[in-house]
């Protein structure tokens, strides 16, 4: 088991909304952003966020979208839809999808709007 499926989603969480705000974006859209990824509203948002939840029952917890698989690109030298451990995969499509928010991407590109 690698040893980021044990971090707790909360300590994450910070990170991802200082990275959109420098670059101009906001916590409401990095919130879209993950609810569109997991499914989770922003009571169940800040609910995991409070209990310190792990990123293994973060996303067991998800119900991953369904245009989930249209993200593609590399993240941290890997492409994401080459990722076979299916944990991993799912933190990493939230990488990409902050990493595409704070780049100041279009947001119906971001959520895969078909």
């Amino acid at each position: 088991m690698h040893r980021i499926f044990s971090l707790p989603f909360a300590s994450l969480y910070p990170l991802y909304v200082t990275k959109v705000e420098k670059k101009g974006r906001t916590t409401a859209e990095l919130d879209e952003v993950i609810e569109w990824l997991t499914g989770f509203d922003d009571a169940q948002l800040a609910q995991h966020i409070d209990e310190q939840t792990t990123l293994e029952d973060f996303f067991a917890d998800a119900d991953l979208n369904p245009n989930a698989s249209l993200i593609t690109g590399v993240i941290c030298g890997v492409r994401v839809q080459e990722i076979e451990d299916p944990l991993m995969q799912r933190i990493r499509y939230l990488d990409k999808l902050v990493d595409e928010l704070a780049r100041g991407k279009a947001m119906d590109k971001i959520l895969r709007t078909p």
